[in-house]
């Protein structure tokens, strides 16, 4: 048993012959090329990209597989040049006639069989296969049934962000107002909440928690993730971890401060100042979005919370002011992996290479003290310069 450092949500911009998979994603974001910056310059182990179900992306894979870049796991998964994985997996939107606006879901597939199966019937239940994130003409009930039967995970995904997430518009007051519990294997937080946030809603307390980056670009990655303890890389020992199986556990959850997130506090829809009345004191609006803390403070009750993995408020390097492409070219070079910076190298190192003001920020951001400015409506929070 080790550990191991999992971004969950990365998703495909582009298929290997340039035709758009998740059109607002980076033309870059390929799955070879997630794959290859998971290992260098992120230092992930395992990667759980999402859009898989994309007929050019299993072309992609069984490319991969004939080359031996990639090698189908027993126990699941896939195993990119003997040290990431790829967990493949798709994210859909879901709007039945129980749902009181779109939820995203995500689902993981733990072989190419399974993967192509569910391919092949989310086919007939949405308008264009090829592309991310489809609404998906089917009811909750009978996705989970069908995820669970091809041996997959169902995951509802970025549950409190405004729009299109479970908690947001998708129900009321309780998830199983729309889904099955007993059919869920997870919970993704999203970028504007964390583990003491989500706890307030009991109902949640029965799964574990999952920080995810949701990336759009390769530099996104691993913005969120979460440190695994495992006992090998694989489809079966996330499974084990999701429900505390034979030793498997998340260790710890790394995300950004809700404070940063684009969607913590209510904020104007058109100009995003903070609310502070019903009417916008900047633009005169009167048009808001709900902001995270809000909807939770909604939704809280007073259950006793489970005893959780710690939730550390990591600040990935591209939030930190004054820290740049060449600067961030020198800490690769002389320390190797983002993960390496973010977690292992001494300060003392940090301060030969880079500005102290830069090496304090990562310091400080290891140990949850830089000073942020909230966001909201829509706009990232930020790092306070100072």
């Amino acid at each position: 048993m080790r550990d191991y450092f999992a971004d969950l949500h990365i998703h495909i911009g582009r298929t290997y012959t340039g035709k758009p998979v998740k059109i607002t994603a980076a033309k870059n974001l390929t799955l070879t090329n997630i794959l290859k910056a998971a290992r260098f310059p992120k230092g992930l182990d395992i990667v759980g990209v999402i859009d898989c179900h994309s007929p050019e992306v299993i072309e992609e894979i069984i490319m991969l597989l004939k080359t031996d870049d990639l090698v189908e796991l027993r126990e699941g998964g896939f195993r990119f040049q003997k040290d990431v994985t790829l967990i493949p997996g798709v994210e859909m939107e879901l709007l039945d006639e129980k749902c009181s606006g779109p939820i995203h879901v995500l689902a993981y597939f733990p072989t190419l069989r399974s993967l192509q199966a569910f391919s092949s019937w989310l086919f007939e239940r949405v308008t264009n296969i090829q592309l991310s994130t489809q609404r998906i003409y089917e009811s909750a009930a009978i996705i989970q049934e069908t995820v669970r039967s091809l041996g997959g995970l169902f995951i509802p995904a970025h549950v409190f962000t405004p729009f299109k997430s479970l908690y947001g518009k998708g129900v009321k007051r309780s998830l199983s107002e729309v889904l099955e519990p007993d059919g869920i294997d997870g919970v993704e937080l999203g970028l504007s909440s964390n583990t003491s946030m989500a706890d307030q809603i009991g109902e949640l307390h029965r799964y574990a928690f999952l920080s995810n980056s949701d990336a759009h670009s390769l530099p996104k990655m691993a913005r969120e993730y979460q440190k695994m303890h495992l006992a090998s890389p694989t489809f079966l020992s996330i499974q084990k971890a999701l429900n505390q199986q034979d030793g498997h556990h998340i260790v710890e959850n790394y995300g950004l401060n809700p404070f940063l997130g684009k969607y913590y506090r209510t904020a104007c829809a058109k100009c995003f100042a903070l609310k502070e009345g019903d009417v916008c004191i900047q633009c005169g609006s009167e048009k808001f979005t709900k902001g995270v803390s809000e909807r939770i403070a909604e939704l809280a009750g007073s259950e006793a919370p489970p005893k959780r993995p710690p939730y550390i408020h990591q600040v990935p390097l591209d939030f930190l002011p004054g820290l740049g492409p060449k600067t961030k070219e020198t800490l690769y070079r002389h320390f190797g992996t983002e993960m390496n910076i973010l977690h292992r190298v001494k300060e003392e190192d940090l301060k030969e290479v880079i500005k102290p003001q830069l090496s304090d920020m990562i310091v400080k951001a290891r140990r949850g003290r830089l000073e942020l400015e909230e966001g909201g409506g829509g706009r990232y929070g930020k790092v306070a310069r100072r």
